[in-house]
């Protein structure tokens, strides 16, 4: 599970993010959260019946900003930083 903040909006968009990865045998890893800016580590899972179906490292990036205008506008910088795959 993804380290918690301060803060229970983005609490919720990395919780939510988390579980869509996760899905896939993936994980996230609360790097840094600033007053406007969040950075996480995205270990991607392995599906090897269907590797199109694992979220790349854009596709997390896309979902977390997407959510994160929604649910915690004040975080305007968002940066996905891709780990070794999660075997």
């Amino acid at each position: 599970m993804v380290a918690s903040t301060s803060d229970p909006q983005v609490n919720m968009v990395l919780e939510n993010i988390e579980t869509m990865v996760a899905s896939e045998g993936g994980r996230l890893e609360l790097v840094d959260l600033g007053d406007t800016s969040l950075h996480v580590k995205y270990l991607p899972g392995v599906n090897e019946e269907c590797p199109e179906c694992v979220p790349t490292r854009d596709n997390v990036e896309m979902f977390m900003t997407m959510s994160l205008k929604l649910h915690a506008p004040q975080i305007t910088d968002v940066t996905v930083e891709e780990g070794s795959p999660n075997v």
